[in-house]
């Protein structure tokens, strides 16, 4: 065939021409020889991914382990104060749930007005989301500073 272009693969050319019966045994042989080479291509690069992912859960297990080592000292070191949060936690536990309770019922009654104006909406927002924000955070330090260290099995 002179007019076919020899840079395209042979996995994306048919030979439809009186020698392609000829020696039919050797283009099966290197279309076969050449879906392995591409195989072996890809369970390389899967092998790879893997060894990065597994670097990654390494080092992101070792931050894990090095914080929670340092608040197992904070909390030997401070026992007392470490009591105080988890009482203060479960205190401010309390509070959480009564915020989320008149948050979500000014959404009930409000919600169609927050739907027809960005300026109600904005109100919403202005009103419970820094509070909300923050008082999450104050309660995930708490809580994190009083919880009980893992139990290793």
């Amino acid at each position: 065939m002179p007019h076919e272009s020899q840079d395209m693969s042979p996995v994306f050319r048919i030979d439809v021409s009186q020698n392609a019966s000829e020696n039919p045994v050797s283009q099966p042989v290197n279309l076969q020889s050449e879906m392995v080479s591409l195989l072996h291509q890809l369970v390389e690069g899967q092998d790879r991914q893997n060894e990065l992912l597994e670097e990654m859960v390494e080092q992101m297990g070792a931050s894990q382990r090095q914080r929670s080592n340092e608040l197992t000292q904070w909390k030997d070191a401070n026992p007392l104060l470490a009591r105080r949060c988890r009482a203060a936690a479960e205190a401010l536990s309390q509070v959480q749930t009564e915020f989320l309770q008149n948050m979500t019922a000014d959404v009930n009654d409000s919600y169609e007005g927050m739907m027809d104006s960005d300026f109600v909406l904005n109100e919403f927002v202005d009103r419970y989301g820094p509070r909300l924000a923050h008082l999450n955070g104050v309660l995930q330090l708490l809580s994190q500073l009083s919880a009980q260290p893992p139990q290793n099995l």
